[in-house]
């Protein structure tokens, strides 16, 4: 017969490791803390050094003070500027990589960007391209249609700005009359 006391002595005699290493702890919050600091800070440095790459690019032109009738307003945000083609791409120079809140309004003049808390921009109707709806700019990717994408000339870059409608039924309204603007402009030019 097998005596069970041996087995029930071992038992009893093994001790519970200690539940907390506080140092061990401590080091690992710490070293995960400086971790995301340091990813943090290269985040940040690839930002300005996109913004230097950038800098190149002429400042942004100001609304005229008489900049004539507003066709459309559009409130909604703004998703940043890439240049055209390559929607991943983001401009940074000039704060044109911020996303923010916009009063988005066209006029005979061209397109008025009005953002709080970041900078006002405005692309005369000379150096518009073209308008459409797409699904995604600068990282940013909507459903279908669910942006509106206005190809625009700067320097000598072409830029692609997107923005989204508080209500996204008005984008096409928004596509049709600016390219409507773009085809009379180009005709005009035309029959010079």
């Amino acid at each position: 017969m097998t005596s069970v006391a041996p087995v029930i002595l071992l038992a009893a005699e093994k001790e519970s490791a200690e539940v907390t290493d506080w140092a061990a702890r401590v080091g690992w919050v710490v070293g995960l803390g400086l971790f995301v600091a340091l990813v943090y800070w290269l985040m940040r440095e690839g930002w300005k050094w996109r913004g230097t790459l950038q800098s190149d690019l002429p400042d942004l032109p100001t609304a005229p003070d008489t900049p004539g009738r507003a066709r459309l307003t559009m409130s909604g945000r703004y998703h940043g500027s890439t240049t055209a083609g390559q929607w991943l791409d983001r401009i940074v120079a000039h704060g044109l990589g911020t996303r923010s809140r916009i009063e988005l309004t066209l006029t005979d003049a061209g397109l008025d960007v009005v953002r709080p808390g970041a900078a006002d921009f405005f692309v005369p109707v000379a150096v518009l391209r073209e308008a459409r709806l797409d699904k995604g700019i600068a990282g940013k990717v909507l459903t279908e249609g669910g942006l509106l994408v206005v190809t625009w000339a700067h320097g000598d870059k072409l830029i692609d700005s997107g923005f989204r409608s508080d209500h996204a039924a008005e984008h096409s309204e928004w596509v049709d009359t600016l390219n409507d603007m773009i085809n009379n402009k180009t005709e005009t030019e035309g029959a010079r």
